[in-house]
């Protein structure tokens, strides 16, 4: 497949570079926001080195499998909201992994690590 060519937001692969409309990179594709039972596309959730921002639906221009281009400009990127909503967890997979008893425990039975995103 040509990287430049269009793919739905469904194939949208995390960690794609998210671009300006001048080709500036804001960050990458954290995860793709979607009501799927009606099959509607609401926006991006991009990591940015000021942490997670919303960029809304009509504001993506194209998505390929290699980046993911949006409309706004450099000064725009600049001011993009954090998502709001519900919070979001993740099991950190490098927790329990030293010496201690606390993490010996954990190896032991099994216990996940949710992290919560900021």
């Amino acid at each position: 497949m040509d990287e430049d060519t269009a793919i739905s937001y469904e194939a949208a692969v995390p960690g794609s570079r998210v671009l300006t409309s001048t080709g500036t990179e804001i960050g990458t594709l954290e995860h793709v926001l979607e009501v799927p039972e009606l099959d509607l596309f609401d926006g991006i959730v991009v990591t940015t080195r000021s942490g997670l921002r919303f960029i809304d639906a009509d504001q993506i221009e194209r998505i390929t499998a290699s980046y993911i281009r949006c409309s706004i400009d450099d000064d725009e990127a600049g001011r993009l909201p954090a998502p709001d909503g519900p919070a979001v967890y993740r099991v950190d997979a490098l927790a329990d992994t030293g010496k201690s008893m606390h993490d010996m425990l954990g190896r032991m039975f099994r216990r996940p690590h949710w992290m919560r995103e900021e």
